[in-house]
């Protein structure tokens, strides 16, 4: 997913129906700020979407576009798994 501080891509592990894990393969860092703020806002997503279990989760306060791009990345990665 593209976002206008850089690439955004995630990994999905799915085990018997449940999401176990969300690895981030790429994250925003077309500027240091971003590396920072991606930095800090994956964990929390990655946190937030296995305690959903979904993709339908709230975006990170000051990441909005690394947690719109990750959800989505997410969200895409879930439908190919067709979760």
């Amino acid at each position: 997913m593209e976002t206008r501080f850089g690439t955004v891509q995630v990994q999905v592990t799915i085990k018997a129906g449940v999401i176990t894990d969300v690895t981030a393969l790429h994250l925003t860092d077309q500027e240091q700020r971003s590396v920072q703020i991606s930095a800090r806002a994956a964990p929390l997503l990655r946190s937030e979407v296995l305690s959903a279990q979904s993709a339908n989760v709230q975006t990170i306060g000051g990441a909005t576009y690394t947690s719109e791009a990750y959800l989505t990345s997410l969200q895409a990665a879930l439908d190919a798994a067709h979760f």
